[in-house]
């Protein structure tokens, strides 16, 4: 999750909610100027524009990840998948 600068000059930051230790979730709260973490942030911050820019490039990564799959897929076939996919039980994680 990234620090997003947004229009109006606030940040959206991601906060985590923490329960006994662990992450529950993941959300972004906006904070401004006056928050005493803004200036430490704001050096980090990316704009709505960079933001889809990365994303633009992290989807086109993945396509030629997923054609590179495919290709493998096509010229292994069936024989380069384990069966069972679980070598030491028969049907999975969960037979006990």
């Amino acid at each position: 999750m990234y620090v997003i600068r947004l229009p109006n000059g606030n940040l959206q930051v991601p906060q985590s909610a923490i329960h006994d230790g662990r992450i529950i979730g993941d959300a972004y709260v906006e904070i401004g100027p006056q928050d005493a973490d803004y200036g430490r942030l704001a050096k980090q911050a990316l704009t709505m524009d960079e933001l889809a820019q990365r994303q633009a490039g992290w989807a086109a990564g993945d396509e030629a990840l997923r054609q590179e799959f495919l290709e493998f897929a096509r010229l292994v076939g069936d024989q380069g998948w384990p069966d069972p996919y679980w070598p030491e039980q028969a049907t999975g994680p969960d037979t006990d």
